[in-house]
């Protein structure tokens, strides 16, 4: 298989296998009119196998949606066919209107214009609360 490679946008690398659907939906890429090549199940020396996101086109990403569903995702930023910059985006200690509180009772459930709003509260096992009614986010 063969992807051309990408002038000037961003590849998001080094995704958990299994996760890159799961990525690309969160980011709002199924919306977009950029070229988006999504590779699943990809060969790995470190990983094993691994998940790639390759977009065409200068995007305004929310790096906090790569941080929640895989920090150990890496970011490269690609200029006129050169490396500009490789980052790592840490779990977020806030996310804010990525998930939606499954709590019918919360109050941002019933207050449209409130942020969904929900904290980290154990990195070790990934799990954010809502602010608001401390209900435990549904798993990635």
């Amino acid at each position: 298989m063969t992807v051309d490679s990408i002038h000037n946008g961003i590849v998001i690398d080094h995704i958990a296998a299994g996760c890159g659907m799961k990525l690309y939906h969160l980011l709002g890429l199924d919306h977009t009119e950029a070229s988006v090549a999504i590779m699943m199940n990809v060969t790995s020396h470190r990983m094993g196998r691994k998940d790639i996101i390759k977009i065409d086109g200068d995007l305004p990403l929310n790096f906090d949606v790569i941080g929640y569903v895989d920090p150990d995702a890496t970011v490269n930023i690609i200029q006129d066919g050169r490396l500009k910059e490789k980052k790592r985006v840490p779990m977020p200690t806030r996310l804010e209107n990525v998930l939606r509180c499954k709590n019918p009772r919360c109050i941002s459930t019933t207050e449209q214009e409130l942020p969904q709003v929900f904290l980290l509260t154990d990195a070790g096992t990934k799990e954010y609360r809502c602010a608001w009614c401390e209900t435990r986010a549904a798993g990635i």
